[in-house]
This record gives C-alpha cells, structure tokens and sequence, in this order.
C-alpha cells in the first residue's frame, strides 16, 4: 500500500472518530447521567446543588433539601425565581407509598377589579408594574412542605442561603446575561436597583454578588416562621409599597392567603403513568398530547422524523386549544379535567388531524362535563423520598415591584388573565391566574421511575412530552433525552385571549435533518430558526434493580447534576 493511500485512510478514519462526539450513547450528549446511592439534587445552579447535597448529608430530607436549594435560587437566579413568586411540587413519599401535589399559587387582590380595566380602557393586563401582581404563594409553599415532609429546622434550611447572601457569590454565565436584560428593563422602578445592581448596573460573570436585605428576610423568616411574611411586618410593608406605587395588593391578601393539597392526576403511556398537577395550571396539556400521540408508531417514525415532527406539533396544536379555553382557577369554574384527559377524548380530537397536511386552526373540543424565564428542581434523599418542584416570578425578575429593603421582587403573574368577560380565566378578584409553572413525576408499576420538569412559558408541556418521548420511544438515557435537539410550536391560542393565526410556528433547534425541514415546509409547516425559549430541564430517574438514582442537568442553562 503506497504512503499517499495510507495517509488518506488515516485522515479519514480520524475524521470519524473526530465526528464523534462520544464514544457511547448519543453523539448529541453533553455529558454522561450522574449516577450515586445515597441523594441526588440537579437544579439550575451549581452552588444551589451542593447546598441540597450539604442538607441532604446532615440529615435533612429531600423536601429540606429542596426548600435549602430553592432559597439559595432565589438568591443566586432572581432571574428566574424568588419569594415574591409562586411554587408547585410534586412528593414522592417512600413511607406511604404515595404521591402528593401542592400547588402554593397565590390569588389576584381583593380590590382590583374587572370594572377597573374597563373604566380605564385597559384591554391587556400589562407584564410590569403594580397591576399585574398577585399574592406570593412560595413562602406559604416551603412551610407547607416541610410541615408534611421536613426533617431539620427551617433555621438549618434557610442558613447556607443567608451566609451566601450576606457574603457573596459569584454570579453563572447565563444567570449574568439575563440578569443584565432585566435591569434595563426593570431598574425605573423604585427599590429595584438598590437591591439588585451594583453601582447602576447588573452584575457580570465572575462578580461577587450580595443581598442582605434578602439574608435579612431570609432570617426572619427561619426564626418567626410563615405569618411574619404573610400577617407581619413583611405583608404590611409591602401593602404601604404597592399603595405608594399605585397597586392593590394588600395586607389582607396576604392574610388571607394558603396554599393547597391537590391530587395529582395522571395518563398511562406505553406503561408508564405520567403524573401532572390539576389546573390552574397547564400540566394536563402534556397529558392531553401523549394521548393522541400514543396510537402512533413513533419509535418506528425514529427520532426527528417527519412523521415525528409532524404528529408532535398537531398534537400540540390541539391540546392548546383545549388549555386556552379550559385550563384556570378550578375554584371559580367547573373544569371538565377527567374527559379532558381521557383516551375517548384523546380518539376524537385525533380523527382532526391530517397526515399529510398541517392545520391553519383548531377550535377547542368539547368534552361533556360530568355535572354531580422559571426555575425546576429536583432532589431524592436515602430513604427513597423524591421531590419535583417548580417556582418562578414569572416573566424574568417579576413585575419591578420591589419592597424597599425587602430584597426581592413581587411577581407578575397576574398578567395572564384574559380580561375578556366570560372566559374561564376572565380576571377576578382573589382568583388564582392561569399558571405556566409544571412539576411532573412518572411512575412503572406503582413505584418511582422519574421526577423532571422543564423551564419555559409555553414550552413545559412540549418539553415534558419531548422527554417522554425521548426516554420511552427512542430509548435515550435520561442526560439524552434532556440534550436532543428540541422543538418548540409557537403561536397557539391562549388563555390571555390571543388566538392561533394560520397555523403558528414551528422552532427547530440546530441538528435536525435539512431534508426533513423541507418535507415539513410542503406539508404547510411554518419552519423558523433561532435561539427559542427551548426550556431548561432537571431529572432524578430512580433505578428499582440496582437502587441507585441517576442525574441530569440541563445543557443550555448553568445547572448541575450531583450525588453521594
């Protein structure tokens, strides 16, 4: 073999080896599934990890650990979390054997009312400002899970995020970037910058960051409990705040807040139960689409098929229909959950979709009623007890409205009501808004398989079908099945009002095949290439032969995966 041929044939053989980004699993994978015995935390934080861990190792279960990583969240990412906000979670109790939703969303105020908007010709409830805030239901939230589920004082809980508050941390990568968009957005607003800039301006990769006035929060809250922020001096400082800023919130919502116990509910596919919380969120949208989207061979389709494109953002497309009309506080409507996702309704809703063409429109279904960006996070502890929690401010940092010297931001949740009369979600007051916000769990054969939740608005129930999917038909690990390529169908109707205008979008992150797009671009598709709000995920999978748990993080956030 002459010395030019041998040259080519090194060349090509380490191209390959080259082309391959691992040896093992998917090429597309960032890095391998964490795998220990004794506890896991993966959150969108490095440092909010090792704090679950550290709480986990003194004897603090995963509720603890949770409550410790969430705090610390809210510190170290109020770009996308923080105590003026709310929370859900789903538990996984070893003891009973049993799973738990708590859903610590907080209701719009007393004194705002739907006349208001009319009489000063407000169409929209805006994203900023002292308009779209309602009651924080985080707070209430922790006392709530650690009354239930909690090992260790809540002064042991709360102590790592105060030492880092009062000394610093340095600020992620991402976190910065997003930090910096919220301060030109948000600094006009009187409290804001003192708290959360430094010298003017949001602080950069690397730099020290310090919130005493939160550590100052923080700390009262550990030592007085729940009722010094909802009945103490926290609810009455913020009542004199929202008053000087024009707002409504007031002391007596705060008062008259609390959470709820909720049942979880859940869909069987392929084996396995997928649980999601009621509304007034949109979990059950995930529930919705996994069961039309279960009669189809999707495995077969393969990964990023045309068919598997396809079929995934009609039944998107569907399902959000049903969330723009259905989906809000259940204690103001009669909410037809249990047809919604049921696979008698699944097959009617089905028999809408075209093979070969994508739909303009859908209208919601009809389903007979019975009448009689956010951050996630998940930790499991030794003794098998695993938490999915999810908790947000909403839109980035939240409303503006920031509480001199509290040192947080309140959230503005409340702009997703409708103020279209009529409407499930039509604004009310002490109503509980319409929520993006999704833990989810997953079950085989009655015992825990997998606790997840996916960042990002609209994109969570196509995030957690995506992983569903990922895991269940095309076999991926569940570090993969967070990495593959995803897509995002954009410009549905929804519950603020909006309606889906010839047939929305559909983003495709980078690693779809091109011949695929095109087939999908005859078919009517509406195909757009950017950087989307593709979501930010989190995994605990547990495995019940070997006993241990394995990790994920997401790729496109800061996060971290770890166990011991």
């Amino acid at each position: 073999m002459n010395k030019i041929l041998i040259i080519i044939i090194v060349i090509i053989n380490t191209g390959i080896y080259m082309a391959q980004d691992r040896i093992t699993g998917k090429n597309f994978a960032t890095r391998s599934e964490v795998i220990a015995q004794h506890g896991m935390a993966a959150t969108s934080q490095p440092l909010a990890t090792q704090v679950a861990l550290d709480i986990l190792k003194k004897g603090g279960s995963a509720v603890d650990a949770a409550i410790a990583a969430n705090a610390c969240l809210g510190l170290m990412e109020p770009t996308g979390c923080g105590i003026g906000g709310d929370l859900f979670a789903i538990v996984w109790s070893n003891k009973d054997q049993k799973i738990y939703g708590l859903n610590a969303s907080g209701r719009s105020p007393y004194s705002l009312t739907l006349e208001y908007f009319k009489k000063n010709d407000i169409k929209r409830i805006p994203s900023h400002g002292p308009l779209p805030v309602s009651v924080p239901g985080t707070v209430d939230g922790w006392f709530e899970l650690h009354k239930k589920f909690g090992k260790i004082s809540m002064e042991e809980i709360l102590g790592p995020s105060i030492k880092y508050a009062r000394k610093g941390f340095p600020v992620s990568e991402l976190i910065a970037y997003y930090w910096d968009r919220s301060v030109q957005l948000l600094k006009k607003y009187p409290g804001f910058e003192e708290i959360f800039t430094i010298d003017g301006s949001a602080p950069k990769k690397g730099e020290i960051f310090r919130n005493p006035f939160l550590a100052n929060t923080y700390e009262k809250i550990a030592n007085h409990g729940r009722d010094y922020f909802y009945k103490g001096e926290i609810a009455k400082r913020v009542d004199k705040y929202m008053k000087e800023q024009g707002g409504f919130l007031s002391y007596q919502d705060f008062a008259d807040h609390k959470s709820e116990w909720v049942e979880p509910v859940s869909t069987n596919y392929r084996g396995y139960d997928v649980w999601e919380l009621p509304p007034n969120g949109q979990g059950i949208a995930a529930l919705q689409m996994l069961n039309i989207l279960e009669v189809y061979p999707i495995s077969k389709f393969g990964f990023g098929s045309v068919e598997h494109i396809h079929y995934f953002v009609e039944a998107k497309k569907l399902a959000f229909e049903d969330r723009a009309k259905f989906y809000a506080d259940p204690d103001f409507n009669k909410i037809p959950l249990t047809e919604l996702i049921s696979k008698k309704y699944a097959d009617k809703r089905r028999k809408l979709i075209n093979d070969k063409r994508a739909a303009r429109s859908y209208e919601a279904g009809n389903p007979a009623l019975n009448e009689g960006d956010t951050i996630y996070l998940t930790v499991a502890d030794e003794e098998g007890n695993i938490v999915s929690l999810i908790q947000s401010n909403y839109r980035g940092m939240g409303s503006g409205m920031t509480p001199y010297q509290l040192g947080f931001v309140l959230q503005d949740r409340g702009e997703m009501f409708t103020l279209e009369e009529g409407e499930f979600n039509t604004y009310e007051p002490h109503k509980r808004p319409f929520h993006t916000i999704i833990p989810a769990f997953v079950t085989k054969d009655g015992k825990p398989f997998l606790s997840f939740g996916v960042m990002g608005g609209a994109t969570q129930p196509q995030g957690h079908v995506q992983i569903i999917i990922n895991i269940i038909d095309f076999g991926m690990n569940i570090q993969e099945a967070g990495d593959a390529p995803r897509i995002l169908h954009e410009g549905s109707s929804e519950p603020t009002g909006e309606k889906m205008m010839n047939g929305g979008e559909v983003c495709l992150e980078t690693g779809f095949n091109y011949e695929t797009i095109r087939e999908l671009i005859k078919m009517g598709h509406k195909i757009r290439f950017d950087v989307g709000n593709y979501g930010g995920y989190q995994a605990i999978m547990y495995d019940n032969i070997n006993k241990v748990y394995y990790g994920a993080s997401e790729s496109r956030k800061d996060g971290q995966a770890a166990g011991f």
